[in-house]
């Protein structure tokens, strides 16, 4: 069989394809890089490793210069990492520029984590760099890393990474709560990617009403995976037992005036200096949880 032919042609149609119709090029290129990788590694098998470095020296003559020799171990690399996942979705939401950016990853489920992320949440490719930069993977939890793994269910606070990175322009270990909720306001689409899927801005200093008094949640958010409303605290200081009863009151008021029946209960996110464990190991409701931050 001439794999060097048929590895050509399917290389001149998609030059053909990526003139004819632009707007959709780069994703077209994942499925033909995926049947070029296939072909890639079957000639491998008949001729040996040496026949990526023949090949990519016909058809940078004959094709292009950007069919090197990396490139088409980088494209025999994409079909072999991937040739025994089924991943519709990811294969129609997802470019070929996305997929480079995690084939120098050495993980699979570091990968397929990276990869659903971004269809999930319609990463660019800019945002797909900053989380892999930012070590998102590596900041779940050893029990999320475990779920996601095993295919288990996810609950919404699984996907909250610790810390959450929360980007400021002067580092002040003395900064103020409100001053914490600026950075993230100025940063919010960021900070909105780093807790997870289908998280959306609701309100900051939220006003709330009991009896004659006001009381202000720091951040609200409705998150459309789990459809639940999620109160956000933030504290400058180590988590304390009021931090839990003033969150449960907030959570609690949510429930009453603002959820409908459709609604799943409200979840509770602290995000504070410092995580006081033994405070989280003797919180009653589950519902509430607490999340380091750090500063960069």
């Amino acid at each position: 069989m001439n794999y060097y032919n048929e590895i050509k042609e399917k290389i001149l149609k998609s030059e053909i394809y990526d003139k004819a119709k632009d707007y959709s090029k780069d994703r077209h290129k994942v499925k033909v890089y995926f049947e070029i990788g296939k072909i890639l590694s079957k000639a491998g098998k008949v001729y040996g490793k040496s026949i990526i470095k023949q090949y990519s020296e016909k058809l940078m003559i004959e094709v292009g210069k950007k069919y090197n020799e990396r490139t088409l171990r980088r494209i025999r690399q994409f079909y072999e990492l991937f040739a025994n996942e089924k991943w519709s979705i990811i294969w129609t939401k997802l470019s070929w520029s996305h997929f480079r950016e995690v084939l120098s990853l050495k993980d699979i489920n570091k990968i397929r984590y990276y990869l659903n992320n971004a269809a999930n949440n319609n990463l660019t490719i800019k945002q797909l760099q900053t989380i892999i930069k930012n070590n998102e993977y590596d900041r779940l939890s050893d029990k999320t890393r475990k779920k996601l793994i095993e295919f288990k269910p996810l609950k919404v606070d699984d996907l909250v990474p610790n810390p959450i990175l929360i980007k400021i322009s002067l580092l002040d270990e003395n900064l103020t709560e409100y001053a914490l909720k600026e950075a993230i306001l100025n940063n919010l689409d960021e900070f909105l990617l780093q807790l997870g899927y289908g998280f959306t801005y609701v309100g900051n200093e939220f006003k709330i009403k009991y009896g004659n008094k006001y009381n202000y949640i720091d951040l609200l958010l409705f998150n459309y995976e789990y459809n639940c409303f999620v109160v956000i605290e933030l504290k400058v200081t180590e988590l304390k037992k009021e931090h839990i009863g003033q969150i449960l009151f907030y959570m609690n008021y949510i429930d009453n005036n603002l959820k409908k029946f459709h609604h799943d209960k409200t979840i509770g996110i602290i995000i504070c200096k410092k995580n006081n464990k033994y405070i989280i190991e003797y919180c009653s409701d589950d519902r509430i949880i607490a999340k380091e931050y750090k500063l960069v």
